[in-house]
Parts: structure tokens; sequence; C-alpha cells
């Protein structure tokens, strides 16, 4: 066990600190301000521009490299949720824009920043991570990302750590009310949704001291449609006229052979199959030419709603002015819908080709990839998928801090969580009847186009016949209790400046559990589900794209309203499908860890050629033992425990170098580790079937062998102060990361699955995570703020503030060969641009207030696809951007006006297949999913 070495370590550093602390209450008696606290040279200012330079006292003030979002006043923050917040912060780069919200955000290029919650670690369910976008830009006062970190931070997330403070009633000077309400405008969804907020605060004076009270609560709800057009994946087609002495008839597709010794082509090649103009395949000893073309062309047309509510709660005493208590809650809820419509349709048929098969396709020029081609009589199959997800999540805090004599003082933490999420899935295929197909996989802009010869039978809900049913959900629990001491004690003069210790308990628990059953399809068609059964949707694509704009497939909200009369309606081919009081959730993991950590560092300050060098240094060890239990319910949930500990230590130093009063150079060292997802450790396999005919399906798993991450973390930064407004920074940083965790997939065969239906199989490609990888990440980012103090007559209010990034990655990829071995190759981090920028125009001066923002990011290795066809591996998006704005006019000095609109230029995000030279957007483009415009008016009132 990991806990008897810490225990030792714990005492001592506790008594070394505490000794400390006691010697220097002999010292002078003027204590030091807080790092954080406000000093002669802030920057104080008003209005719109102050939730910018006021990031600068921020970075300024802290010894750490810390960039922030300030929200000069209650519910000013101007952007929906924190991660639209953070995408103009430098280093940041965001993506998955979907549903009308900007949900994935990295920092330098690192996707598992630490969330906490006014410096405590939050957490959803069973995961280890918060979703940011869940958290209300109503409630934000602050939002702080740490580039670097010191000894009495959190060691986890080597992204950094992303702090949101909420408000407390000791911010105020005395009764508060103020709220704001807004209605936002979907133009995708067409359709107006609420966003309101509440704040009440007090305090007051009372025979044993002041007291206050806070509660702030939000509500927002967004009704939205995704729209996505797909060309399908890559696989090989024989020619026209192949050879004599094959089986293959003319542009007959060519399927892996299952036998190893001949297997006809491999699937999931890092570059794919060769594009070269007659390049052959060995075919039963015949060298066999092909040409590649799409297996299938996908229109989605998701309409989903959301619900965000949450409440922040605060009671602060202080009973003296040497001491304060606080109690906090926090609720976040999450409540979703989401009814996908699938259009899916083969490409891949050859017998009915006409007289002249020669004429039914196009190449692009200098290669063998078919452009566009006509087929007859192919299969397809339309999908209503209709999913629910919920999330109630709970943090309750005491804090108390002491001053100890003049120059001490003292902070104990405990917090409680408890966080549940429950999410459901149900489908249902409908088939279509044969039909023809003209098909242009790269129409321009790397959109399909495609169109059937009888479009009428897409919304005769006659001509669709019953297909496979699908009902799953997932639950999983969470809860943790956290208790945290610290320590310091501070100097004026001397060169030890500060000396700071503490200790840090976590006792985390998660479980989650699983249900799934399916059948194949019964008799009928759509129509003989009666009325209400089936849905027609219109407008797909918004007029931009050559498709289908309408299709009937199953209504998901009818399907899951009347679930057991489906249910029943499928039992004539699964007898053993469950109805809804018959059905339960099967546990597969549990798991517990518990977290031991102690710091101890040191401050201090000395003077070089006249300027003042402040220094930090510190240690922090960690302990984490984990004890899980995982069921495999593919083998009567049958039972295995596994127990696993680490201790680390972990060392890191700062230092500040003041060049001039306007001019400072940071340094820093520290190390930090990622502890792998709960998720990761599970080893259970997820599975789904054989969509494509290859002759396997796919699936993931868990790996309970997983250990955490390390990363030697190094930063240079140079800033200029150049005016009391405005600041230029530089900064260079390196990252040297061990062990990260990377997916790697094998072939295995699953039998006795609950696969049923059209697509089950015994075979599987499987994806786990592994820490099979090393990697080296470094960059440098540019900061600029600038108001000009010279600009004339109206211009005078106007500024700017921006940022651009720079980064270059390296990771090793592990690959298993056709033998079964693992093999490294090396590739760049996954959602990693080389470059991004931002720029705002900010504008203040009298009652109007405006900023205009955009962020641009270049294209990006999103992630590596299944190894299942014959494209690159390698899923890359093209360059994506965003233009927002936002406009308030202050009516009075307590109400004012706001006006906001983001994806002001429709941009699309596209993604493409490549790998190294091979593929690229034009002939080998993927899918375009259009990204919501949304526009916003409201008003904010304080009083």
């Amino acid at each position: 066990m990991a806990l008897k070495p810490f225990a030792f370590c714990t005492a001592s550093i506790l008594a070394l600190g505490l000794a400390s602390v006691a010697h220097a209450q002999d010292a002078a008696p003027q204590a030091a301000a807080d790092d954080a606290a406000p000093n002669a040279d802030d920057i104080v200012v008003t209005g719109v521009r102050a939730s910018i330079v006021g990031a600068i006292n921020s970075r300024k003030n802290n010894i750490q490299i810390v960039d922030s979002v300030v929200a000069e006043d209650v519910g000013k923050l101007p952007d929906n949720n924190v991660v639209e917040a953070l995408q103009r912060v430098t280093g940041i780069q965001v993506t998955d824009r979907a549903g009308g919200e900007t949900a994935t955000i990295t920092i330098r290029g690192l996707s598992d920043p630490v969330t906490t919650w006014n410096g405590r670690n939050i957490f959803t369910a069973a995961g280890t991570s918060f979703a940011l976008q869940d958290v209300s830009a109503n409630l934000v006062k602050q939002i702080d990302v740490y580039k670097t970190r010191s000894a009495d931070q959190l060691e986890f997330g080597l992204a950094g750590q992303i702090d949101v403070a909420t408000r407390r009633p000791f911010d105020f000077d005395g009764f508060t009310i103020s709220g704001l309400a807004r209605g936002v405008y979907s133009e995708l969804a067409d359709k107006f949704n609420p966003n309101v907020a509440l704040l009440v605060s007090d305090r007051w004076q009372t025979g044993i001291g002041e007291m206050g009270f806070l509660i702030n609560g939000s509500y927002t709800r967004a009704k939205y449609r995704n729209m996505n057009v797909q060309a399908g994946a890559l696989v090989p087609f024989a020619t026209e006229n192949p050879p004599s002495g094959t089986w293959l008839t003319p542009l007959q597709r060519i399927f892996p052979n299952t036998d190893p010794n001949n297997p006809y082509w491999t699937p999931g090649l890092n570059a794919g199959l060769p594009t070269t103009p007659g390049s052959t395949l060995s075919i039963d000893g015949v060298d066999v030419p092909y040409y590649l073309s799409r297996d299938a062309v996908i229109s989605t047309d998701l309409y989903g709603k959301r619900e965000r509510p949450s409440i922040n709660a605060a009671f602060q005493w202080a009973p003296n002015d040497r001491s304060t208590y606080t109690a906090e809650f926090y609720y976040s809820g999450f409540r979703g819908t989401t009814f996908n419509s699938m259009m899916f349709s083969y490409v891949d048929w050859w017998q009915d080709l006409g007289t002249d098969p020669g004429s039914t396709f196009q190449l692009y020029d200098g290669t063998n990839i078919i452009k566009s081609r006509q087929v007859g009589d192919v299969a397809g199959f339309n999908s209503a998928d209709y999913s629910t997800n919920r999330t109630d999540s709970y943090v309750y805090a005491l804090n108390a801090d002491w001053d100890v004599g003049a120059r001490g003082k003292i902070t104990a933490d405990l917090t409680y969580q408890d966080s549940k999420n429950e999410t459901s899935f149900f489908a249902m295929r409908t088939n279509r009847p044969l039909m023809d197909i003209n098909v242009d996989f790269n129409a321009g802009g790397g959109i399909p186009s495609y169109s059937f010869e009888n479009s009428k039978m897409l919304t005769d809900p006659s001509a669709w016949t019953l297909g496979d049913l699908f009902d799953n959900g997932n639950k999983s629990t969470g809860s943790a209790w956290t208790f945290q001491l610290d320590g310091h004690y501070d100097w004026d003069e001397g060169f030890l400046r500060r000396i700071k210790a503490g200790f840090r308990y976590d006792n985390r628990s998660a479980s989650t559990f699983v249900r799934e059953q399916s059948a194949s399809a019964p008799a009928g068609t759509l129509a003989s589900l009666g009325d209400g059964y089936s849905f027609t949707n219109s407008g797909f694509f918004d007029g931009q794209a050559d498709v289908p704009t309408s299709w009937v497939l199953a209504n998901g909200p009818a399907l899951y309203k009347n679930a057991d009369a489906i249910r029943s309606l499928y039992q004539s081919t699964n007898p053993n499908l469950l109805l809804s009081d018959q059905m339960s959730f099967g546990r597969v993991f549990d798991i517990n860890e518990v977290t031991l950590a102690a710091y101890l560092m040191a401050d201090g300050q000395i003077d070089i050629f006249g300027r003042p060098l402040m220094v930090e240094g510190g240690v922090r060890l960690v302990t984490v033992d984990t004890d899980y239990d995982y069921f495999d319910r593919y083998n009567g949930y049958a039972r295995t425990g596994v127990s696993t500990g680490q201790a680390k230590f972990l060392p890191s130093f700062t230092a500040r170098y003041e060049i001039t009063p306007t001019l400072r150079l940071r340094f820093n060292y520290g190390e930090t580790l990622r502890r792998p997802a709960f998720g990761d450790l599970n080893p259970n396999v997820s599975l789904t079937g054989d969509l494509s005919g290859l002759g396997f399906g796919t699936g993931s798993a868990g790996n309970a062998n997983l250990r955490a991450t390390t990363s030697k973390n190094y930063d240079l930064a140079l800033e200029w102060y150049f005016e009391r407004n405005s600041a230029l920074y530089v900064t260079g940083f390196r990252r040297e990361i061990k062990g990260l965790v990377v997916p790697l997939t094998t072939l295995e065969y699953i039998p006795n699955n609950t696969i049923v239906g059209s697509t089950a199989t015994d075979y599987f490609q499987v994806t786990r995570p592994t820490n099979a990888s090393d990697g080296v990440l470094k960059g440098v980012e540019i900061g600029l703020t600038y108001f000009p103090t010279y600009l004339p007559s109206v211009l005078n209010g106007l500024g700017f503030q921006g940022s651009a990034t720079i980064l270059d990655s390296e990771q090793t990829i592990p690959e298993t060969d056709s033998l079964g071995n693992t093999v490294l190759t090396k590739s760049a981090f996954f959602a990693v641009s080389k470059f991004s920028y931002n720029a705002t125009l900010a504008y203040e001066r009298g009652p109007i207030g405006a900023r205009l923002s955009y962020v641009w990011r270049k294209g990006f290795l999103n992630n590596n696809e299944a190894r299942a066809f014959a494209n690159p591996i390698g899923m890359w998006r093209k360059p994506e951007d965003s233009l927002d704005m936002q406009i308030t006019w202050s009516i009075t000095k307590d109400i004012g006006l706001t006006f906001d609109a983001t994806n002001l230029t429709k941009s699309k995000q596209q993604n493409y297949y490549k790998y190294d030279t091979a593929g690229g957007p034009v002939t080998m483009n993927s899918s375009t999913l259009l990204i919501d415009r949304t526009f916003a008016a409201g008003v904010r009132f304080k009083f």
C-alpha cells in the first residue's frame, strides 16, 4: 500500500509547516498581502472592457502563469457557457460546436484540464471531470486558467487547471438583487430559447459578527437542430473489366477475405489502399486492378432539446476581523433529449449497371478513386434514434479561515459531492425497397450530392418495412468526501517571504450500470404501426447541398412514449425482449479511489541589479490507492477485483523577475500527472454489430492495467505592461509526457453476445486504451491587450485584445500488425492545431459597450478512424472559425439592454480522411455539419 510512506511524510511536512509558523510569530507584525490582492498598479475600469483588462490584473499579480476571464458585474460574462467564454483566452482551442454551443476545450493542445469550483475539484457522476459547458455563464464571477501549477494546487490534469469562481455575499457591500432575461433564437431550429438568472445577496451586522447570504439561480433551455451529410468510407471495387480467372464481375465490391493466408486486402492501413491508377490486389493469386469508392452516403437530421437548471448558494459569517466561515452549495442539472433522423443509403451494389458499366462512374483525375457514379437497385435504411440524458450533481462545502498572529493564516475546507447520470437509447430501423441512386461524392466544397430515381418513395410510410430494434440504457453514480487543510506564514523582509504547507484527503466512489436488448425485424410496414408513429422531416441542410430534403421514418418521441407497445410487437422475433416493469440495470463497474496529498512550499525574494526576483519552490507528495470490481455481462456478470497503488513526488519551481517596473520575466518548471478516467479502467466491452457487411463489428472497452500519465513542464514568459490598461506577453512552453493513453485496436472473437438481427456477428475490432505512447508538445503563445489613450472624439474607448498560439506535437501510436504484434508509429497529438488565433475589438463610450470577436484555428487531426476500411486512418478537421458580437446599452446605471450573435459567418464543421501525404479534403472528404447561428436579445438589471 502507498499509504504507509505517505503517512510518515505527511507528518513530517505538517510538523515542519507548523514549526515554521510558530517560529515566525515572533517576526515583524505587519502581514503581507495575499497574492491575488489588488495593489496600486491594478487597472480599475468599468463597462464592457472591464472583462478584458481585468484579466491583466490577475496575470500580473500571480506568480504562476494565469489567464483569466472576468465578469465585471453580475451576469455580464458575455457568453452562454464557460467554454465559449474561454475560447478567446491565449493558448485555448475549442471545437465541436454542434447544437448551438461549443463543447470541447484544449489548453495548449491538451484536453484534460482539471475543473474546480472555487478551488474544489468537481466531477460528473462516474467521470473524473466536469463538463464545463454545463456551467452557466450567469453564475460566474471569474474564470482562471492556470497553465503552470504550484505545489499547493491539484496535481492532476496535464493541460492545466480551470477554476470557476462564483460569487459570495461578502463580495457585495450590502443588499443586492440582480438578474437577466434573454431570448436566444436558433436559426437552424427556428426556435426561441430562454436564458434567465436571478441573484439575491445581503449582509448584515449581528451581535455575534457579520453575516451574509447569497443565492444565485440560472435556467437555460435550448432547442436545436444538427444537420450533417456524409460520404461514406472507401472500399475497393473491381474495375469494369476484371481479369479472367477470377470470380469478380464488373464493379463488384471486394470484401476482405476471412482466410488470413489469402486476405484479398487488409482493412485499416494507415495510408489506406494505394490510389495510383492501375494499383492491384492479389486475389486467389491473380493481380486484380481496383477502384476505390464509397460504401454509402448518409444524412442525419438531429432534433435536440437541453435544459440546464443550476443554483449556487453561500452563507458567510465573520465573527471578527480574523476569521471567516463559509458554507456553500452548488447544484448543476442537465436534461437532454435528441431525436436523430438518419437516412443511410448503400452505394456499393454492382449487379444493375445498365448496358455500359463504364458510363456509370467518373474518376478523379490521376487516381483510381471514383468521384461520381450511378448505381441501380441499392439498399438503404432509415434509423429513428431517440435518446434521453439526465444529470444531477450536488456539491456541499464548508470552509473556514483563521488568522494566526499578524502574519499567518490557516484554512480548512470540507466538501461532499454526489452526482448521478442516466441515459436511454431507443431506436427503430425501417428498410426501403431497392432504388436507383445518382451520387457525386464531392459536388463542391467537400459536400456530396445525391438523388434517387423515385424520390416520392422516400416519404411514403407504406413503402418502408420495419427493421431492427435497439433498446439500451446506462446509469452511473459518483460521490466523494474531500478534506483540505492549508496554512501559511508571511514575512515582509529578508529572502524568505512565505512558507506554506497543506494536506488533502479525497475519497471517491463510482459505479456504472447498463441494460441492453435488441430484436430483429417483424413483419409489417411503417404505416402499419398506425397514426402518430411516422415522422417526415423537411428543409434538410438549409438548401446548402443537393441532397434529399425530406424522408419518412419512425417517430422517435412516439416510440419512446409507447416503448412497451413497440417491445410487445418485437417479441414476435425475440420472445426474451423485456417490458419496462421487467427491466433492470446490471452492475458492471465499481471503483473506490483514495487520494492523499501533502505539500510544502516556500516563496522568497531577492534584489538583482536593484530589481526584485521572486521565487517559489515546493514539492507535492501524492498517493493514489484504487480498488475496483468489474462484472462481465457476457459471462453471467462474473466479478473480478483489482487493487492498485501509486505514489509520486511532484516538484515545482517558479521565478518572476521584474526587469523594469513594466517588464517581467517568468520561468516555471513543474511535474503533473493524469490519472486514468474511470471509464477507461472498465474492461467491459461495448459492442456494435457489422453495419457495413465487413464480416466483423466494432467494440470498445477499458483497460484495468492503465497507470497514470506523467508530464514534465517548462514555461518561459516575457510580459510588458506598457500602459495601465494594456499588456503584451510572449510565452514559450514544452511538455514532455510519458505513458500517454492512446487507443489500440485488435480483432477479437466474442461469441454469445447480445447483438441480433441483420448486424449479428461473433468477430469484433475492439479498441482499448493503453499506456503505449510518449510524446512532446511545445509551442509559443503571444497575447496583446491594448486600449489606446490618445484616440480622438468618438474613437476614444476603442480597444483590442488578441492572441496567437503556435503548437508542435509528436507522439507514438501503437498498432497491431498482421501477426498480432504491437508496433509503434509517430503521429501528431489529437485535436491540436499547429496555429490558432483570436481577435476582439472592444468599445466602451457612454452608455454603449460592444465587442466583435473572431477565433480561428488551423485544420487538425481529430482522431483515428476504426480500422475497417480502405481509406487513410486519420480523420482530419478543416480549419474552424467563428465570428461573434455583443452590444450593450445601459439605459440607466442599473438597467441595460443586450444584443449578441454567434457564428455570424455561418461556418461549417468538416472532416476528411488523411495520413501523411495520402488522402485530403478533395478526394477523401467525409462529413459536413452545419453550425447554428444564434441571435439573442435581453435585459440585465442590478439594484
